[in-house]
Order: C-alpha cells, then structure tokens, then sequence
C-alpha cells in the first residue's frame, strides 16, 4: 500500500512544535497539494519512533488534517481522518510529544476511521487498542485540542 512505509526509509525530517498556541488552531483539509507533507510527517516519526508513536501535520508545523502513526513494524498516513463510529469508553492519561505532563482524556478501545490515503482514496477501517488510542490523540490535534 502506498500509504505504509518501512522504518527504514526516510525523506525529511521537521523539528517537532512545541507552541500550545499554533497547535490548538484548527487544521484544514489535507488535498493532493500536500501529499509533500506527508512524506515529511512520515520522516518525521520514523525519525522519533521511539519516544513518538504518532504525529499530526500541525506538529511539525503545518495545519492540515492529516495523522501518522507506528502500527507495528509499518507507518501509516491518513488525511482528513474522521472518528464514525466507537465503543469501549475508558479514561486515560496520555502524555504528547508536542507538550510536558501528562494529561486525562476519554478514549475508547475501538474505533472506525474515515481517511483518504497518498492516492486520495476513500478508507474505513476499525482500529483497536492502543493505534485506536494513538488515532484519537492525533485527530484532537487536528481539531485543536491539546492533548
């Protein structure tokens, strides 16, 4: 699939934002323009994979709505993710590769996502456990919210 990469390739890599002010903008919606940026959220969390899970676009600078994130031995990128459906509802604490601390947060253990993929083709799948939790993290940056 186009929109899974090894941890072994690499493009660029953006330095991670630590502003609470750029991050709780809203994003806007990811088109096939900014397929560039998401080669670089993909570099971007390879290069950090191992202290950053997940990213989203306005982490590394750019408020467009699009996610990334370490699902085992592969990197997955979605654009415009949207949350249709979820059940299991439990609270966590989470701590952001953006901000210190950690904080609580309603989370659920299954989720079914809405994406376009690299190609700009339309995606639904379900996800569970901690990709779910990483999922939900990196849509409420999209939607402003400090996590």
């Amino acid at each position: 699939m186009p929109d899974l990469l090894r941890k072994d390739e690499f493009r660029m890599v953006c330095d991670i934002i630590h502003d609470p002010d750029f991050l709780c903008q809203k994003s806007t919606e990811a088109t096939e323009a900014d397929l560039t940026i998401a080669k670089d959220l993909l570099d971007t969390l390879k290069a950090n994979w191992d202290h950053c899970p997940f990213l989203a676009a306005n982490m590394i600078g750019k408020r467009k709505r699009m996610i990334a994130f370490c699902n085992g031995p592969l990197f997955v990128v979605m654009l415009n993710p949207e949350i249709i459906g979820h059940t299991g509802e439990y609270e966590s604490e989470e701590e952001c590769p953006s901000l210190e601390g950690k904080r609580k947060r309603k989370r659920y253990s299954s989720i079914v996502v809405t994406w376009q993929d690299t190609e700009m083709k339309q995606r639904t799948g379900t996800l569970d456990g901690f990709a779910a939790q990483l999922v939900q993290h990196a849509i409420d940056h999209c939607n402003g919210i400090l996590v």
